[in-house]
């Protein structure tokens, strides 16, 4: 089989999808889609499946039981504007290749994250790395943003000063906050690409690279959407149970008490949805 064109991928190819105020993740290029994943299974063992139905099912089974070098053979590039507290959540995903904007050979512009008033929350009391759901009232969200802004103002007014005083531009961006926005390339294969979707959409991610997810979801999901329908059902939808939890899980079905309590209880009443 030749080149795989996805004809409605080719359709949004360069096209900046806007997140928040500055940020922006654009489909620079792809390499295969849904039949490419097919195509690659079906070497394993023969001529497979023809009609659509059947090459839904065999993407399914093979990510339901993760057979995971088919996806692989697919491969998205991204460009992506988005702050540096993102991006360095981001680049804890090592299987992705990519090259970011650097500081040390261009002068870093004047753009800057600002979250949104209902974005704003208070420490979470019971999650260390947390916000509370409860938004802060306005007036006090307000006055946050205000002097967000007015720090984001007084650092970058310092940092082109000393890039127009003839100070190294390596030395002048030091004290830029992580507000600032960065823009890199990233490449990474569908099966890799859907490890990262898993972690960075669930709900104990922080809600601005979840922004991000969401876009990454649904530009996957034109480039190869019987695959990400797929992780959509078995894993975004799904839930990996432990030993003890799915002894309770049986408990329950027959009709008994799930023998947890407390914090266990608690993590299989979330995976559960309950």
């Amino acid at each position: 089989m030749a080149r795989c064109i996805v004809a409605e991928a080719e359709k949004i190819l360069d096209r900046e999808f806007p997140v928040h105020n500055k940020g922006f993740v654009r489909l620079v290029d792809y390499m295969g889609g849904d039949d490419r994943i097919v195509q690659a299974a079906r070497v394993s063992y023969g001529s497979g499946t023809k009609t659509v139905r059947e090459d839904a099912a065999l993407i399914d089974y093979l990510l339901r039981n993760e057979h995971t070098s088919p996806f692989e053979q697919v491969v998205l590039t991204f460009h992506v504007k988005m702050p540096i507290f993102v991006a360095r959540q981001w680049i804890r995903h090592r299987t992705a290749r990519l090259n970011e904007i650097s500081g040390r050979y261009s002068v870093m512009k004047d753009e800057f994250w600002l979250p949104e008033p209902q974005a704003l929350a208070l420490q979470s009391k019971d999650n260390k790395q947390g916000r509370q759901e409860e938004s802060l009232p306005p007036e006090q969200a307000a006055a946050v943003i205000q002097k967000l802004e007015a720090g984001q103002k007084e650092a970058y007014a310092q940092y082109k000063a000393l890039v127009d005083s003839g100070l190294a531009r390596e030395l002048a961006r030091v004290n830029l906050p992580l507000s600032m926005y960065t823009e890199w390339y990233w490449q990474m294969d569908l099966h890799n690409l859907f490890r990262f979707l898993a972690l960075r959409l669930d709900g104990h991610a922080q809600k601005e690279i979840r922004d991000y997810a969401k876009v990454l979801l649904d530009i996957c999901a034109v480039v190869a959407p019987m695959a990400t329908a797929s992780f959509k059902s078995n894993l975004l939808g799904g839930a990996r149970l432990n030993a003890s939890e799915l002894q309770a899980v049986k408990a329950m079905l027959a009709g008994g008490e799930s023998g947890l309590s407390g914090r266990e209880l608690e993590r299989l009443q979330e995976k559960l949805g309950l």
